[in-house]
C-alpha cells in the first residue's frame, strides 16, 4: 500500500428512512477509490442503499473526558422538551 493513501470511515445506510451507521474503515488514495473499496466491502450481499466516506483526519470528536462541559449546560432547561407544557382541555389528539 502507498503512503499516500488515507483512512476513511464508511457509513452506510441499509433502507430508505433509515440513518447512516458506521460500518468500519477503508484505506484509498481519494474520495471516489474510497467509495468503491467501501462498496466492495460493505455492501457486497445488497446490505445498503446508500454510502457515505469521510477522510477519518477530517472527523472532529468530542473527548468522552469532556461530557460534562459539553452537555451538562442543556441540564433545567426543561423548556426544550414538549413534556414540559400542559396543553388546554380544548386540545385534543396532540
Amino acid at each position: 500500500m502507498s503512503d499516500n493513501w488515507n483512512l476513511w470511515e464508511v457509513f452506510v445506510r441499509p433502507r430508505r428512512g433509515l440513518d447512516h451507521v458506521h460500518a468500519g474503515s477503508v484505506h484509498a488514495p481519494d474520495a471516489e477509490i474510497a467509495l468503491q473499496h467501501a462498496r466492495d466491502l460493505f455492501t457486497r450481499r445488497g446490505e445498503g442503499v446508500s454510502l457515505w466516506v469521510v477522510r477519518s483526519a477530517d472527523i472532529v470528536a468530542s473527548d468522552p473526558g469532556d461530557a460534562g462541559e459539553l452537555f451538562d449546560p442543556a441540564d433545567g432547561k426543561d423548556y426544550r422538551y414538549p413534556t414540559h407544557y400542559e396543553l388546554p382541555d380544548e386540545v385534543a389528539n396532540m
